[in-house]
């Protein structure tokens, strides 16, 4: 089944061109089933690339989803018209008072500040604390599972020498769970960040288990009450010309940027980038979206806690 999102989201056309199958709102409502309500707080400075590609990789499950944009009070954007922040997203504090299936927390620009100095950060913490009571499963990228980690389960994150960017290799460590269904021993994430979570601090928790883990990358996911949270470091849902425009964008203008490392075809820019992280990209939001999700919550939505 497809999924549901707003009418006149520029994802859908965006996403209709490469013949991935969305159905809008108005026609949704002429099925008679019960969708999964999926709620995306969405960090990223550029949110209608980030919204069209988790709508690219939450398409590919048979589930119907009901897709909800959730924005901050307390921070304005920048990068997105304020047009469309209005159109498609909703405060927290006008969804607070409903459930959902599942949460997809961002990442964001924020990763060398401390915590405590995000400016939303305040708010920040209350989203979590209702997301361990109003969501089923909550999945947290890049910035947000740093955060998620330090706020939960007080998980420190420590600057690196220079920033991490590239596709790196990472093993599976807990192969039987269901989240790793379809995978190969080893996979490819993106990253690109400036901080780390390490292997020590995870393995001192009670609460934390480490699913896998790079050579060069550290701690690519963690998973937290039995798969009512994930943490991802990296950027499963990256398109493939995402950290090129990156690195286009600050090479020149920054003094820490690299190439990325095993992105690009005999390491040359011009040769374009390999794609190597697509399918396996796949498999992980299909299971879980059907083994953590699906399978795991109430049909009656409000039985949630």
């Amino acid at each position: 089944m497809p999924l549901r999102i707003p009418d006149r989201l520029p994802a859908i056309d965006i996403l209709k061109k490469e013949n991935i199958f969305v159905m809008d709102d108005t026609r949704a409502h002429t099925q008679d089933i019960r969708p999964l309500k999926i709620v995306i707080l969405n960090l990223m400075p550029l949110k209608i690339t980030t919204e069209t590609d988790l709508v690219r990789l939450l398409s590919n499950t048979p589930l119907q989803l009901d897709i909800t944009f959730m924005k901050l009070k307390s921070h304005t954007p920048k990068n997105t018209p304020i047009e469309h922040m209005m159109m498609f997203y909703k405060d927290f504090e006008v969804l607070k008072s409903q459930k959902f299936d599942g949460m997809i927390i961002t990442g964001a620009p924020v990763e060398q500040f401390a915590f405590e100095d995000v400016t939303y950060w305040d708010e920040m913490k209350t989203i979590f604390d209702w997301a361990k009571t109003h969501v089923q499963s909550t999945l947290y990228i890049c910035w947000a599972a740093q955060a998620g980690l330090y706020y939960y389960y007080g998980i420190p994150k420590y600057p690196l020498a220079k920033k991490k960017f590239g596709i790196f290799p990472q093993r599976v460590i807990q192969p039987q769970l269901p989240i790793f269904r379809g995978f190969d021993d080893f996979f490819y994430m993106p990253h690109s960040r400036h901080t780390e979570i390490r292997r020590e601090d995870i393995d001192a928790s009670e609460y934390l288990s480490v699913l896998a883990e790079g050579e060069e990358s550290g701690v690519s996911m963690v998973v937290a009450r039995g798969g009512r949270e994930f943490f991802v470091t990296g950027h499963l849902e990256y398109a493939p010309n995402t950290l090129d425009k990156e690195y286009r964008r600050d090479i020149g203008k920054r003094d820490d940027v690299e190439l990325p490392k095993y992105y690009y075809r005999d390491d040359n820019p011009d040769k374009g980038p390999i794609v190597k992280w697509r399918a396996h990209a796949n498999l992980f939001f299909q299971n879980w979206v059907n083994y953590y999700v699906y399978q795991q919550t109430p049909y009656d939505i409000n039985l949630i806690g």
